[in-house]
């Protein structure tokens, strides 16, 4: 039985005298009504209402249970009331997990503008280069790149996230310019051990073929910061998000390498504990993600 379904329907019957008016009034049929006061009454071992011709009452038990229950729908409304305001309104606690780079150079002025616009909403914004279990962690929502592996986590597309090889120019002017994969081989890499096949870059041709090409060079890093200092120094050749060296490239620290050649992208997906039900705060927010991160995202970075 739904307890609270039973005490609602007991308020009803009270206050109308009436097995039939109240079932009527919360679109039930009687014999349905009768039921279940009948079982609330088992339950509690007590009876809770006169039954005659003329009516239904009270018993001197059913009145003070009455009272206490009157109190018990009043607080289940209030409840209820509070629950649909923050699933209508972007407000509370919303805690975000996103890798390091993605994290500080492009959500933290998104998460900041989103902050002004939705003054009700506090933030907690963590950054881990490794996968976070939300449920485990609380997290409301993760930014992640790359292909999402089968869970029953919901997920939003957001954009793609497309890499580039790049160089300083006084490294091109000392070592050459390569002109495809397979001179690689002669030069250094600047080698990020996270994705893009770690030593092994995966290229494709402007033909569609793909030429997965090993590289080897004086740098290993798992941060993306460190392999673009690294290549502005002249160092070697790194595999970047574009995101990442659009700056230096755009001021000229480093130039691209192998443009007829292109790296896989990542998708970029917002991702959150269960796809049913999504909080508003949730929502929004991945709403405004998709309001800001066009086809160029990239080349509009604060």
């Amino acid at each position: 039985m739904d307890r609270i379904q039973g005490i609602k329907l007991f308020i009803r019957v009270v206050d109308l005298g009436s097995f039939s008016k109240a079932a009527a009034d919360m679109g039930m049929g009687q014999p349905s009504a009768t039921k279940l006061v009948a079982q609330l009454e088992a339950q509690l071992g007590s009876r809770l209402l006169h039954r005659s011709t003329h009516g239904v009452t009270p018993t001197e038990i059913g009145l003070l249970y009455y009272e206490k229950c009157r109190l018990i729908a009043h607080h289940v409304e209030e409840a209820e009331s509070v629950a649909a305001l923050m699933q209508s309104q972007v407000q509370g606690s919303l805690r975000i997990s996103t890798s390091v780079a993605f994290g500080r150079r492009v959500l933290v002025p998104l998460v900041i503008r989103f902050m002004k616009l939705h003054p009700r909403v506090q933030i907690d914004l963590s950054f881990e280069d490794r996968y976070v279990d939300l449920v485990e962690q609380g997290v409301d929502l993760a930014v992640r790149m790359g292909r999402l592996a089968d869970s029953t986590l919901g997920a939003r597309y957001l954009g793609v996230n497309p890499w580039v090889v790049v160089a300083a120019p006084e490294y091109l002017v000392q070592r050459g310019t390569p002109r495809s994969p397979a001179d690689l081989g002669g030069h250094d890499a600047l080698i990020y051990s996270t994705v893009q096949g770690d030593a092994r870059w995966l290229f494709t041709g402007v033909d569609g073929q793909a030429q997965p090409t090993t590289v080897h060079g004086p740098l290993r890093s798992n941060n993306l910061s460190a392999l673009l200092a690294a290549a502005r120094a002249g160092m070697g050749l790194a595999a970047l998000p574009l995101y990442v060296a659009f700056e230096s490239l755009k001021a000229g620290a480093v130039q691209p390498v192998l443009s007829d050649w292109s790296l896989p992208s990542q998708e970029i997906h917002a991702v959150f504990p269960s796809p049913r039900l999504l909080p508003a705060k949730v929502n929004g927010f991945i709403e405004w993600l998709q309001s800001q991160i066009g086809p160029a995202w990239w080349s509009e970075l604060p």
